[in-house]
């Protein structure tokens, strides 16, 4: 592969955490890291593309950008998308997806540019084009300036590879990872989740604590593009080393099936051998021998009305026994509603920002070490 100048990379976070994942990637060491709405932004060349996708947990979708130009009306954005080196990124056997967004542009009808887009690919490059392609083109054209990108990830990075398993309300692993980050989790202390479902949290943990890539076992859009070179791909992935983790994370669930669904995820993900999976009631739960670590919760929410009034025994039943059982750990709850969170009496920090999950806004809530 020829050695390219830096470009603008783009690493999408949900909105609310970016922060957190802006000290992801200054930990994995990226040039010129930059937090921005709804990301963070990184100079780098398409071998950074694909080490973001195989190693940050907390972004949900890598955007290469690959060329921007002035554009006026749609006869000029339709001249300068057939004036533009396609071929230096895109290859003439693989289809592709054009989406366009308009602001604050003498340009403003998306489906339009769109389709300029889309046709001047078709006839002056001769790639196909295809809603379904897994290959997707952006433009972005803010204050008559069009700026492409490549969406180098294909299916969002929470798609690990693993999950065949989910619970009624499964949380996104990028959003588990960066909830995890929050509550300042580094993969050395052990981490318990009393109502894991499907199991996340814990082998989200597990996985750091192992020291496994989050996109080691999945397919990505970047390897359809003219810019990859199989052979460096691979020795990127062979060079990331496992280690045996030091401590276990330990996953708990009233429910049969959702514990069942978290083995086989773990099993999956080739963290069976440091993850414990136990059907019990929060009333049943006890620390694990050992240091004192995290415990991180996502407790049901209750999304009608009538569901809440139970729900405020189940948070206070749960803050009772990490009063009473957990002194020294830390505690973690994702919950919509904070007169929940006041339920469980845990002495909380300010809450972390807002976050949208599954249509709703959820908010993590912290403590230091319970006395």
């Amino acid at each position: 592969m020829t050695t390219t100048p830096d470009f603008d990379i783009f690493l999408m976070a949900t909105p609310g955490l970016e922060s957190a994942l802006h000290d992801e990637v200054r930990q994995h060491r990226f040039k010129a890291v930059k937090q921005v709405a709804g990301g963070v932004m990184v100079k780098g060349t398409w071998k950074d593309v694909w080490r973001a996708n195989l190693e940050l947990r907390g972004c949900g979708h890598v955007l290469a950008r690959i060329g921007s130009f002035r554009v006026m009306h749609l006869a000029q954005l339709d001249k300068r998308a057939r004036d533009f080196p396609w071929g230096s990124v895109l290859r003439k056997d693989v289809p592709v997806h054009v989406e366009a967004s308009c602001t604050h542009s003498r340009i403003y009808h998306s489906g339009a540019a769109a389709q300029r887009i889309s046709r001047a690919i078709v006839e002056e490059f001769g790639a196909p084009v295809a809603d379904d392609a897994e290959v997707v083109v952006k433009a972005r054209i803010e204050d008559d300036l069009c700026t492409l990108s490549i969406d180098s990830s294909g299916e969002s990075l929470h798609k690990r590879g693993y999950k065949a398993g989910v619970g009624k309300a499964p949380l996104r692993e990028t959003l588990a990872s960066l909830f995890l980050r929050q509550c300042r989790f580094d993969g050395v202390e052990p981490v318990v989740d009393p109502m894991c479902g499907s199991g996340t949290f814990v082998i989200e943990a597990a996985e750091i604590a192992a020291g496994l890539k989050p996109g080691r076992n999945r397919h990505f859009a970047f390897e359809k593009l003219a810019t990859f070179d199989a052979a460096v791909w691979h020795e990127m992935k062979a060079a990331t080393p496992t280690r045996m983790a030091a401590v276990s994370c330990f996953g708990s669930d009233r429910d049969a099936g959702a514990i069942r669904m978290a083995k086989a995820n773990a099993d999956r993900a080739g963290v069976s051998g440091f993850t414990q999976f136990t059907q019990q009631s929060i009333s049943d739960l006890v620390p694990p021998e050992g240091p004192f670590g995290l415990v991180i919760v996502n407790p049901p929410y209750g999304t009608r009305i009538g569901d809440k009034k139970p729900l405020f025994a189940l948070y206070g039943a749960l803050g009772q026994v990490l009063k009473t059982r957990f002194s020294g750990w830390r505690v973690g709850i994702v919950t919509t509603d904070a007169a929940l969170a006041r339920a469980t009496e845990l002495p909380f920090l300010d809450p972390a920002p807002p976050v949208l999950h599954g249509g709703l806004k959820v908010t993590l809530y912290r403590t230091a070490a319970l006395p």
